[in-house]
């Protein structure tokens, strides 16, 4: 009987030690994509038709925990690892005059102007939209699909403005779930994506024509099914 007892309480404990990992899964610890010092964990790439005319450095730094991205010429900053299953969490602003900009997920492939994706749009006055990138599919309400660009998809309709003034910060939460997206920008949610052709992948911050500057950029990882 001694035994037994002891063979059960052995079972039990590889259980709880098994559980374990499982219940540390669901806590999701933020992971911090920017340290607030430098480009840590991020790849720059510089649109070729500069024809190398000018450094990445000239286009991206960081200041006073802030990422500062001149928005020319075009490109990018890519982190080097991918992801899915998560709550992106960042916050932007224009300094001084509105522009366009964006964050690419589920990004795939080769570096390019632009590589295949998805975008959570930052262009002025549409921060929300969602564009398909280089033949990235998801299904977004057929209603808000732009009559001239088929692969474009405006924000929802809102009671309250969604964009701050120039000068001020926003706050941006993408949530992707499986094949599913969300997007929540200053608290109110502004657009939503499912059956996304792929659950994971790059995050990617643009530089496109105008300076813009990126904070408090975190990742939440989401357990599976949650």
């Amino acid at each position: 009987m001694r035994s037994t007892v002891l063979t059960l309480a052995t079972l039990l404990g590889v259980a709880v030690v098994a559980l374990a990992p499982a219940a540390d899964q669901k806590k999701g610890e933020a992971i911090a994509l920017f340290n607030g010092k430098d480009l840590t964990g991020w790849k720059t790439f510089v649109d070729p038709r500069d024809k190398g005319k000018t450094k990445p450095e000239q286009i991206w730094s960081v200041k006073d925990e802030t990422i500062i991205c001149k928005g020319r010429p075009y490109g990018y900053i890519i982190t080097e690892k991918e992801y899915g299953d998560y709550v992106l969490e960042l916050e932007w602003r224009w300094p001084a005059k509105a522009g366009n900009s964006g964050v690419l997920c589920h990004v795939t492939g080769k570096d390019m102007i632009w590589p295949k994706s998805w975008e959570a749009q930052l262009f002025a006055n549409h921060a929300g939209d969602i564009w398909l990138v280089s033949g990235f599919k998801m299904d977004v309400d057929k209603e808000r699909q732009d009559p001239k660009q088929a692969r474009h998809f405006f924000r929802m309709k809102t009671d309250k403005p969604v964009e701050k003034k120039v000068g001020e910060w926003n706050s941006y939460k993408i949530t992707c779930k499986g094949d599913t997206v969300r997007l929540e920008i200053n608290g109110q949610l502004v657009n939503e994506g499912k059956n996304a052709e792929k659950s994971k992948g790059k995050i990617l911050l643009q530089s496109e024509g105008a300076e813009i500057h990126f904070r408090n950029i975190k990742l939440t990882p989401l357990a599976a099914g949650k």
